[in-house]
């Protein structure tokens, strides 16, 4: 009875989050099909306008220009006239890409140094926790500042850059779980038969490893979200007209007494999506913990 209580308590965190994010992500890979204005198109008539305006004079995506139609624009305009149902579903393919794509640099790059560092300890380890230390001192924000004025601000540089940061976070966590299997009676036993130790961290230990890197890369992903919103919010996330979800926040600001819709619609989208990635993460987390306790 136990079980089957905590697995239900899993279940409504992990699952309600999970049906979300996944609205999220087919609204993103749909969104040229559904029929909305572009993101860009601007409705002069209509700015600001408020949830639930209704509009005779509407260009929908994949129309000609003269081909106008009624339109109701169900969460309202922003100060420029352009749909805001239409600027999130596209936003969110880069609130996405920036969330789900860094942490794989830091989950790959990261993770192996981790376990590396782990696995053979000595002056390997002490060089491989130094770098990671100078990464995490160095103040992220002066080098994403160095990156867009070097690189240029756009979503490739972005992701590669975030993803940079995440690298010691995972390096720290694979470090820690490899430090704990080392001694674990299948590693030993692997060692007495003979096998060396590649064989060893490929067989043994990164599968072991695998599971709560991927667990903590979900908080990692809702962080990276945020990232990306705050960044786009100092106007060093992607270049307009390029909609995100920070930057719709930020472009809704000037405006926040008299028409607050354009920026709370956007942050409240941002905020489900975060605390969803956070709710599964935790979720898995207790789930992990939990069986590591009954065995």
């Amino acid at each position: 009875m136990p079980n089957r209580t905590a697995t239900a308590h899993i279940g409504v965190t992990f699952w309600i989050p999970l049906i979300w994010i996944a609205f999220v992500v087919v609204s993103a890979t749909t969104a040229g099909m559904w029929a909305i204005p572009e993101s860009d198109r601007m409705n002069w008539e209509n700015l600001s306008a408020k949830p639930g305006t209704k509009s005779d004079d509407a260009v929908l995506q994949h129309t000609g220009e003269m081909e106008k139609t009624d339109y109701t624009y169900w969460l309202g305009t922003d100060t420029m006239g352009r749909d805001i149902i239409s600027r999130l579903v596209y936003g969110a393919r880069i609130s996405l890409s920036v969330g789900l794509l860094s942490p794989l640099i830091g989950f790959f790059i990261g993770g192996l140094l981790g376990c590396l560092a782990g696995y053979y300890r000595g002056r390997l380890e002490s060089t491989i926790v130094a770098v990671m230390d100078i990464i995490l001192a160095f103040p992220g924000l002066v080098f994403l500042l160095a990156v867009t004025f070097y690189l240029g601000p756009n979503l490739e540089n972005l992701i590669i850059a975030l993803g940079f940061l995440t690298i010691p976070a995972f390096s720290r966590v694979a470090r820690a779980k490899t430090l704990a299997l080392n001694n674990q009676e299948f590693v030993q036993a692997a060692r007495l038969t003979g096998a060396g130790d590649i064989s060893i961290l490929v067989r043994e230990i990164i599968p072991n490893v695998l599971i709560p890197m991927a667990v903590y890369g979900l908080l990692v992903v809702a962080f990276m979200i945020m990232a990306e919103g705050a960044l786009s919010f100092l106007g060093l996330g992607v270049p307009a007209p390029i909609p995100s979800w920070g930057g719709m926040i930020a472009e809704g600001r000037e405006v926040l007494d008299d028409t607050p819709h354009v920026s709370m619609i956007p942050a409240f989208v941002m905020f489900l999506t975060v605390i969803s990635f956070n709710l599964m993460g935790d979720s898995l987390r207790s789930l992990l913990e939990r069986r590591k306790s009954q065995l």
